[in-house]
């Protein structure tokens, strides 16, 4: 399978959500109807870094062979992110039936899907 728009669209991704979680960590709470402390303004902005690194690491992956045994890390790491975080976001969409939550939980399966078959299938040839 070629990979290449599925890191650069989930390294797009992770970019936005890290880049917002970083510089607008009160904002981003106050969007979720969380009073913003310390702690958790911390947590969103450590949460933040993470997304950035891992929108690097995917922006720099983009142009390897990932499937199979082949950059089978990246693929890996990926599909757990995405995989935990959608089934987290489907838990709190049908606790709380917010559709936020239900379109973030459907873009994040989304993901999860398309890293699940890189990561469990050999890759397609390039063209």
């Amino acid at each position: 399978m070629h990979t290449t728009i599925l890191m650069i669209s989930s390294a797009a991704l992770m970019a936005v959500i890290g880049l917002a979680a970083s510089f607008m960590p009160q904002e981003v709470l106050g969007l979720h109807g969380t009073v913003p402390d310390n702690a958790t303004v911390l947590f969103v902005q450590m949460a933040g870094a993470v997304y950035l690194g891992f929108a690097m690491l995917n922006w720099m992956a983009r142009g390897i062979l990932i499937g199979g045994i082949y950059a089978r890390p990246v693929a890996a790491g990926n599909f757990l992110h995405f995989t935990m975080v959608a089934v987290t976001l489907i838990k709190a969409a049908m606790a709380f039936r917010a559709v936020p939550l239900m379109i973030s939980a459907a873009v994040f399966s989304i993901f999860a899907i398309w890293f699940g078959l890189v990561m469990f299938r050999p890759p397609l040839p390039r063209a």
